[in-house]
């Protein structure tokens, strides 16, 4: 008798592209963010050197999606939740981090586009569920 062995289904991970594609998501992320008005409130928020959230977001994303979890060991007991609690998010600005994640993701066209349909999907879930009164 045969033995069947199946192939383990790709993570979202190496579905979106691996860490190469996230940081292209990430970039275009920070570049909309820094060059379009309508995500100026969202902007005013971050540091002048968004150099460090580049990465960090990059990482972060990278082990959420079944990548390398270099984010998670470089911040112990940490979460996005928490660390976002300090910034007054409100749903104007939860909006805006939503919109421009789409538009980052859609941008960057992900070839595989029921990933990056999820992936935007989830994340604008997340962003606007930060959102405080």
């Amino acid at each position: 008798m045969a033995s069947t062995t199946e192939t383990p289904a790709a993570s979202p991970y190496e579905r979106i592209g691996g860490l190469v594609a996230l940081r292209r998501i990430t970039d275009r992320f920070y570049d909309l963010m820094e060059t379009e008005p309508a995500f100026a409130t969202l902007r005013a928020m971050h540091a002048p050197d968004l150099a460090p959230m580049r990465e960090s977001l990059s990482l972060f994303l990278a082990g959420w999606s079944g990548g390398p979890r270099t984010w998670w060991e470089a911040n112990p007991g940490k979460c996005m939740v928490s660390l976002h609690a300090p910034f007054g998010i409100n749903h104007e600005t939860a909006a805006q981090w939503a919109d421009a994640m789409r538009n980052a993701i859609a941008d960057t066209a992900p070839g595989d586009t029921a990933i990056a349909e999820a992936l935007a999907d989830v994340l604008d879930r997340m962003a606007r569920g930060m959102a405080k009164a």
